[in-house]
């Protein structure tokens, strides 16, 4: 172990002589208060050491002791409903043992708690030869989600001992019998945050991650295993996104990092996600979800560790054979903790002062994500969809942060202040998104939802275009300007933003839209221009169009519970196709 003092204190950074025997990235104790930091530049035997709790007070010549291990977190039975801070220290059992909200400094703190016993029931026998990823046994850890305990990389050979029964996650519950020796294994494992998890082959991601947000499954859809990001200005509305995302998405396990944002919006996710109550389970959404909480009033060097503390465990689940939703909130945060550690190291600064490797830092936290096979001869495939909130400052998104993102991920769901201020939910600019993933789920939407599901989101995102041309127009000389149909194509594409795009979250029913209802939603949405189109052909006036009566009936669609969706949507375009005919050849009024 290796032992120095401190040479000098900058903020969040601390020189320390004599560590010539410490490593890059291994975890060290500073000062008698023993806080904790890592080291993340070796000069000789000067260590530089990122300190994840705050520094004032400290001096020259205090005591520096290296760990000689890297910066992990600990893995196993317990990490489902806990929130931890960004370097996995649990800050339910900070308060207990320290009595106090705040994170008191030095305090030590096991991310998974010691003393709680959890049943193990075995799934092989003694004699069973198994290998690194193989299920040996199974923990039930909350009503709606079974953890899987796995055999740690590394380590294979024939099973010699496995007990069943109540244990912590520290005791001994198996033995394998492996070429170097016999190995005790429990049912916890540790890894270094910073090195992904290993994995036997990525493959292509084609299903999507359902949402239930209409804006993001018909038109902007995230691939299970996808990478997707939210820019948008100041009250843009990426954070209550990713918690709509959170809450409905079609994933097993939800990884929710709060990086740098403000403090009550975790405390909005902390307060909701216990009561929400999850359609899928009947359960409450927690008994599903972990929280990495590293807020804007907690250390900023912590920040950078927070990313990658929640995506190696995202990367546990996955490799268990779930789909795993990883929320992160907000990557700028992140990135201006980079800036600053840059700046305190006295590298050569890039673009607005962030470091040079900004982007490869980006893309080695979101190649982490996908679809993979994993580890083990059972062969599980398991989803982790990495969806990264960006705060641009004013919403510039030219910025670096913002650029570097959308080099990497395929989804670009681009938010709009003007949508948000006029309350319009998700505001999700339809004409600046895009989904890079539609190519390769299209056929799945038109095997499973409908055949024309592709043909049909298309239609609508024309007329949404167009509008966006015509709008041009009528700035200039007037709505009384345009042709009849020029107006219909107007009428169309004001319905499909405010009845289809336009979604409630505080309506219980509207929150969420299954893919059936969705589909029904666009037919009806764009059945009114389909038939509308050829009423005009046919002599029917397009004042007369507009005030259609069914009109009403078609907004007010997306508030049917989801039980009477197709008896309401029979209702619905029937009572349309009835008075578009009496529209034709009625005289002008």
């Amino acid at each position: 172990m290796s032992t120095g003092t401190i040479k000098k204190v900058a903020g969040p950074l601390v020189i320390a002589s004599g560590m010539r025997d410490a490593n890059m990235f291994d975890v060290v104790r500073v000062s008698r208060q023993r806080l904790i930091g890592e080291i993340i530049e070796m000069h000789g035997d000067e260590a530089s050491v990122q300190v994840y709790e705050e520094t004032s007070g400290l001096g020259p010549g205090e005591p520096v002791e290296s760990t000689n291990a890297p910066l992990s977190v600990e893995l196993g039975p317990g990490l489902i409903s806990s929130i931890y801070d960004g370097i996995q220290r649990p800050l339910n059992g900070i308060m207990e043992k320290t009595g106090t909200n705040n994170l008191s400094r030095g305090v030590e703190v096991e991310a998974l708690d010691r003393s709680k016993k959890w049943t193990f029931v075995p799934c092989v026998e003694v004699g069973d030869e198994v290998e690194a990823g193989d299920i040996v046994g199974s923990v039930v850890e909350t009503p709606v989600v079974t953890q899987k305990i796995m055999v740690p990389f590394g380590v294979s050979g024939r099973i010699k001992s496995i007990k069943s029964g109540d244990f912590t996650v520290d005791e001994p519950v198996y033995t394998v019998e492996a070429k170097d020796g016999d190995k005790e294994l429990t049912m916890m494992q540790k890894w270094p945050v910073r090195r992904g998890r290993p994995y036997k082959e990525k493959i292509p991601p084609v299903k999507p991650l359902i949402t239930g947000q209409r804006v993001v499954d018909a038109f902007f859809p995230i691939a299970k295993g996808g990478v997707a990001a939210i820019p948008g200005p100041f009250g843009s509305g990426k954070t209550v996104t990713q918690h709509q995302l959170a809450k409905w998405s079609e994933a097993d396990i939800v990884v929710y990092i709060g990086c740098g944002e403000r403090g009550n919006e975790m405390t909005d996710v902390l307060n909701e996600f216990p009561e929400l109550i999850d359609p899928r389970t009947g359960e409450s959404l927690m008994k599903r979800t972990v929280l990495i909480a590293n807020t804007s009033d907690m250390p900023v060097a912590a920040r950078e560790a927070s990313i990658y503390t929640g995506i190696t465990i995202a990367e546990y689940f996955r490799d268990m054979g779930y789909s795993v939703a990883l929320m992160a909130d907000s990557t700028s945060r992140w990135a201006e903790a980079l800036r600053e550690m840059s700046g305190r190291l006295e590298e050569m600064p890039g673009e607005e002062g962030y470091p040079a490797y900004l982007g490869s830092r980006l893309a080695q936290f979101y190649e982490r994500a996908g679809h993979v096979i994993s580890l083990g001869k059972e062969g599980r495939e398991g989803q982790l969809s990495a969806i990264g909130a960006v705060s641009p400052p004013g919403g510039d998104i030219s910025e670096p942060v913002s650029q570097a993102t959308l080099r990497i991920v395929k989804v670009f769901w681009g938010l709009d202040a003007d949508l948000a201020h006029q309350r319009h939910f998700p505001a999700i600019n339809w004409l600046t998104s895009y989904s890079l993933y539609l190519d390769t789920m299209g056929p799945w939407f038109d095997e499973n939802v409908a055949p024309d599901w592709m043909a049909t989101r298309q239609k609508l995102m024309s007329l949404l275009q167009d509008e966006a041309s015509l709008n041009e127009i009528v700035k200039m000389v007037g709505m009384d300007a345009l042709s009849p149909s020029d107006r219909l194509k107007m009428e169309a594409a004001r319905s499909i933003r405010e009845d289809f795009l336009h979604q409630n979250s505080f309506d219980e029913i509207d929150t969420y839209t299954s893919l059936k209802k969705q589909y029904n939603m666009m037919k009806l949405v764009y059945g009114f221009y389909e038939q509308g189109s050829k009423a005009l052909a046919q002599g029917a006036k397009i004042g007369d169009l507009i005030k259609m009566e069914v009109r009403e009936r078609i907004g007010r669609y997306k508030y049917t519970p989801e039980t009477d969706v197709d008896q309401e949507y029979k209702k619905i375009g029937d009572e349309l196709a009835v008075e578009i005919a009496g529209l034709i050849g009625k005289e002008d009024r």
